[in-house]
C-alpha cells in the first residue's frame, strides 16, 4: 500500500487551473481500483492519495500521467508501507490479512 504525498511547486492559480483534469484523473484511477482515498493537505500545499497494493513501477507509472505532473506542478513523494493492522472497514486492503 502506498501514501503518495503531492507538494505543489508551482502557485496555487496554476494548479486550480488545472484541477478538473487531475480531478478527471483521479476518477479514472478510482474506476480502475487504484486509489483508496484522496484529498488536500492542510494548509493546501499539495495534496495525498492513498494507494492499493501494487508494483512500484505501475504506481509510478500511474503518477506520471497525473495531469498535475505532466504539467510540472507537483512532486510526488510515495511512501510504501506494508498494512498490518486495519480498522474493520478496510480489511479487504490490509497485506497481512490477505497473506
Amino acid at each position: 500500500m502506498y501514501i503518495v504525498l503531492l507538494e505543489y511547486i508551482k502557485p496555487l492559480d496554476e494548479v486550480d487551473y488545472a484541477l478538473p483534469d487531475h480531478v478527471d484523473w483521479l476518477n479514472k484511477q478510482y474506476q480502475a481500483g487504484h486509489f483508496l482515498a484522496s484529498g488536500r493537505q492542510v494548509p493546501r500545499v499539495g495534496g495525498v492519495i492513498i494507494a492499493r497494493p501494487m508494483l512500484r513501477g505501475k504506481l509510478d507509472a500511474l503518477l506520471a500521467t497525473d495531469p498535475f505532473a505532466v504539467q510540472k506542478l507537483v512532486r510526488h513523494r510515495v511512501v510504501q508501507f506494508q498494512a498490518t493492522r486495519t480498522a474493520p472497514e478496510l480489511t479487504k486492503v490490509n497485506e497481512a490479512a490477505l497473506a
